[in-house]
């Protein structure tokens, strides 16, 4: 608490006033009228500036003795230069070359327009409020969006919307689609940059406007990074936080010169020790974007980010007990128990090892050339790649038991077995067992190499066929290749491994084994592969298509739109099979969307919009397309299409000081992919089974509230209300890992599928919410501006309704059985309270502002992450705090 006021204090501490002006307007779209929220307004040359209020309104207070020239700028629209005393009603023209140079213009959903539940940051505000957060909870004040920090490690957060996991949340950064195509997750540290690059954030609950031919259950993230509406000049800052974060950044752009090109640069370095026991990490970011335009009608922008970060990590299966947590405190030293990392050590000459480690670079480089066919039509293209390398780390074992001691815990309790006194993982210990082994080590470390290179195009075009109809359509290109091998990175003294979990018991008629009868029991040295060794393809082609009306009198906006993709899978294995066999089968998916919607402003102030669709869409590659993607090649023979059905209505109100959105949702997802393997079977073999029939609900209603009832105030307020919850009961059938029915757990060969003697499952889930994510979240925000270039916000940001998420493993599961799922334990409720302030100044001429940010600021302790027990209790329950009070202390330069 004392840092956080020391921070605030110093802010304060440079706060001035000065004899002003004032000048009024308003600002609004000079096609539709519309007002226009959050325009930037600057009085040129100096760093005196102010935002559009909620129906368009400013209000700018200039020195008497300054030049009088006003600077409005808004994303997506042409900077426009005023005098000060022209100045009424300033009318803002849409730049199209802005936003079509990103292939972003039909992603982007438009306020009292498109028909969706839409929510926008600016980058005015990440900069302001996020700090040393994880780039994703700048979102933890938007209906309907839970992000989390998981394990705690740099990077490792999570985000959900509308109870949907990650995979199933798609995020677009510039109109290209960077969900991994084998899950559909997103790994956050990846893309850390973004914090420093990104124009505006747009969150699209549901359905969305996005026209990709792959969509989104839950919703879509549009991330839009800076191009050449960069004004000119340059910016370096250094900021500083708790638990010895630092981040030095420099930027610097051209503007749009006088021979069309453009160019802006940024780059920053930030590492720490993380919050979390044993977390430290170092990471970079860089950013380039240089951009031309041609003539009138050609724009082309070539762009290039990455963030190459290495980061220890806490895992994620490291959920702890309630009791347990209170029991690792005794290892803190008066620090929060809830630091403990369980996977925290040191080697035997005191040298830091590790069995939870990621180091990892993703560039991402797109070619954007946007064509201005005619006055009424254009096309843009954006051709992308994204070559991803690095590291994850994992343990091996020489038996299934020891393998599992490489993870910090099981179900709740952390593994004592190699346990320093002080609490800390004793890698030493396991040096010494594998130093006095004769068998070979019984326990090594592995790197797992996840390369890919993936190739992708988006292509839009877009006419206007009468002065009410618009039409957008194109295609979707992707191409992927994953790369994953388990590589033997430290023996830990041991002389040689002999990888007996992963290949003894494989069947040999397909495999390596054919031709080597020794290939289980070789002694593997460093550089050796174990566990795994393929490739995983996808290969996606779309197509996507959209028209759009406006009648009377642009009162009334609807649209209809409609994709159809094909999805293709196999992989190439190398480890469990020969030259031979190592190409799987190819199989293919088609999916298809429709979604309609319309918007109505029947009133000055007043909007409704409703919105209907219906997807079908491929399941994954990971635990879908192939019964054990991992290590088999045989194909899931009961994988179908993922459905789903989804509805929304809304209305919105936009006055002088107020503006409302409330909105209702329903989906229902049908089929989800769902597939579990069990132990190992009498004949080495592991039993599969793919569920079929799995269901679930999502509905509730969302609310998001905007009021400045003063000029020096602005009060935000949100509240989502959700019922989600599993909607059927499932049936899988059971099969080896070479794809053939088993009659029963013992190995035995069914002789029909889906026959009388093919072993199946049941699992009753019909009515059990959906966990993993709170069913009620709320927030309310204040921003006070007391003074001139003086801002103060504080958001109390709560949830309520959280249920542990849930899953189980095949070994619940037994041949022609029924296992019953149990209500799951309701998480208590929980509310934190953030602060942020700003101060700008001139320093040597030149714009400076000194910032401070202060998350949970009164150190409330509450659980942020759940799994259940099986119990349905709070006692077997597993969990993960959030963070506690954290800050961080900045000073940024312009020039």
């Amino acid at each position: 608490m004392r840092k956080c006021l020391i921070v605030l204090v110093f802010i304060f501490a440079f706060c001035f006033a000065a004899m002003a002006q004032e000048i009024k307007g308003v600002v609004v779209d000079a096609n539709t009228e519309e007002p226009l929220v959050g325009v930037s307004i600057a009085l040129k040359g100096t760093s005196i500036g102010a935002m559009s209020g909620l129906d368009g309104s400013f209000k700018i207070f200039v020195p008497e003795n300054a030049q009088q020239q006003l600077v409005f700028s808004y994303v997506g629209y042409e900077t426009r230069e005023m005098a000060a005393s022209a100045v009424s009603v300033v009318k803002l023209k849409p730049n199209a070359v802005v936003l079509n140079d990103v292939v972003v213009s039909s992603q982007m959903a438009i306020q009292r327009k498109t028909p969706v539940a839409a929510s926008n940051i600016t980058f005015d505000v990440i900069e302001e409020k996020l700090g040393n957060q994880e780039f994703p909870e700048i979102l933890k004040s938007t209906p309907g969006v839970f992000p989390t920090k998981k394990g705690g490690g740099f990077g490792d957060s999570e985000i959900r919307m509308r109870g949907f996991t990650a995979a199933n949340v798609a995020v677009m950064i510039n109109g290209v689609p960077v969900n991994d195509m084998e899950w559909g997750g997103v790994y956050w540290s990846n893309w850390a940059g973004l914090t420093d690059v990104t124009r505006i954030m747009q969150t699209q609950r549901g359905l969305g406007a996005s026209k990709v031919s792959a969509p989104s259950v839950g919703g879509t993230i549009n991330v839009v990074t800076k191009s050449i509406d960069a004004q000119k000049g340059g910016a370096a800052s250094y900021e500083i936080g708790n638990d010895g974060y630092n981040k030095m950044l420099f930027s610097v752009s051209s503007g749009l010169m006088k021979n069309g090109w453009a160019f802006t640069v940024l780059g920053s370095h930030s590492w720490g020790n993380g919050y979390i026991q044993g977390t430290g990490f170092d990471s970079y970011n860089y950013f380039v974007n240089i951009s031309k335009v041609l003539n009138e009608n050609h724009t082309l922008s070539l762009t290039a980010f990455g963030a190459p970060q290495k980061h220890y990590q806490r895992n994620n299966n490291d959920f702890l007990t309630i009791k347990e947590w209170q029991r690792v405190g005794n290892y803190m030293n008066g620090d929060s128990p809830y630091k403990y990392n369980a996977t925290y050590g040191f080697g035997q000459n005191g040298e830091r090892k590790m069995s939870s480690y990621n180091e990892y670079h993703k560039p991402q480089i797109s070619l954007n050339w946007n064509w201005t066919i005619t006055p009424k039509s254009n096309l843009s293209t954006v051709l992308y790649t994204s070559i991803g390398r690095g590291n994850g780390y994992s343990g091996q074992g020489a038996t299934a038991t020891l393998r599992n001691y490489w993870y910090g815990a099981t179900n709740g309790l952390v593994n004592n077995t190699y346990r320093n006194p002080d609490g800390t993982f004793a890698y030493q210990q396991i040096q010494a067992m594998n130093e006095a082994s004769t068998t070979g080590a019984q326990m090594v470390m592995s790197k797992n190499p996840n390369f890919h290179n993936w190739y992708g195009l988006v292509s839009t075009y877009s006419n206007s066929f009468t002065k009410n109809i618009d039409f957008y359509g194109g295609v979707d290109f992707r191409y992927y290749k994953g790369v994953h091998k388990n590589i033997i990175s430290d023996l830990y003294n041991g002389q040689y491994f002999i990888d007996y979990t992963s290949r003894s018991g494989v069947k040999a008629s397909n495999n390596a084994a054919a031709a080597d009868p020794n290939w289980a029991y070789q002694k593997l040295q460093v550089g050796d592969v174990v566990y795994r060794d393929y490739d995983g393809f996808v290969m996606q082609e779309g197509a996507f298509a959209q028209v759009e009306g406006t009648f009377l009198d642009k009162a009334l906006t609807s649209f209809v739109s409609g994709s159809l993709s094909n999805t293709s899978y196999w992989r190439y294995d190398r480890f469990y099979y020969d030259a031979q066999h190592a190409k799987s089968k190819t199989v293919n998916f088609i999916g298809f969307t429709i979604k309609g919607g319309a918007n109505y402003n029947f009133a000055q102030y007043h909007n409704v919009f409703a919105n209907i669709g219906y997807i079908s869409r491929a399941p994954f590659f990971s635990g879908g397309a192939f019964l054990q993607s991992t290590t088999s090649n045989e194909l899931n023979p009961n994988a179908v299409n993922e459905k789903i059905f989804s509805t929304e209505i809304g209305y919105g109100f936009n006055w002088k000081f107020v503006s409302a959105r409330m909105n209702g949702y329903f989906t229902k997802w049908m089929d989800k992919t769902m597939t579990r393997s069990t132990d190992i079977l009498q004949t080495g073999d592991r039993a599969i089974i793919n569920m079929q029939g799995v269901n679930a609900r999502h509905m509730g209603v969302e609310l998001e509230v905007k009021a400045t009832p003063i000029s020096w105030a602005e009060i935000n307020g949100m509240l989502s209300i959700g019922d989600w919850q599993w909607d059927s009961d499932a049936t899988g059938w059971w099969y080896n890992s070479q794809g053939q029915p088993l009659a029963d757990m013992n190995g035995t060969i069914a002789n029909q599928v889906g026959g009388g003697n093919h072993a199946w499952a049941t699992i009753k889930t019909k009515g059990i919410k959906v966990g993993g994510a709170p069913q009620t979240t709320y927030d309310l925000g204040f921003v006070l501006k007391p003074i001139k270039d003086v801002r103060i916000g504080t958001n109390l940001n709560g949830f309520a309704r959280m249920f542990a998420d849930y899953t189980f493993s095949g070994s619940n599961l037994s041949t022609n059985s029924t296992y019953i799922v149990k209500p799951t334990w309701k998480v208590p409720g929980a509310a934190t309270v953030d602060m942020y302030a700003s101060y700008k100044f001139k320093l040597s001429g030149m714009d400076a502002t000194i910032s401070g940010t202060c998350q949970n600021i009164l150190d409330q302790t509450y659980i942020a992450d759940a799994t259940d027990g099986g119990s349905g209790t709070w006692d077997t329950a597993r969990v993960f705090y959030g963070f506690g009070r954290t800050w961080t202390a900045r000073l940024k330069i312009n020039f």
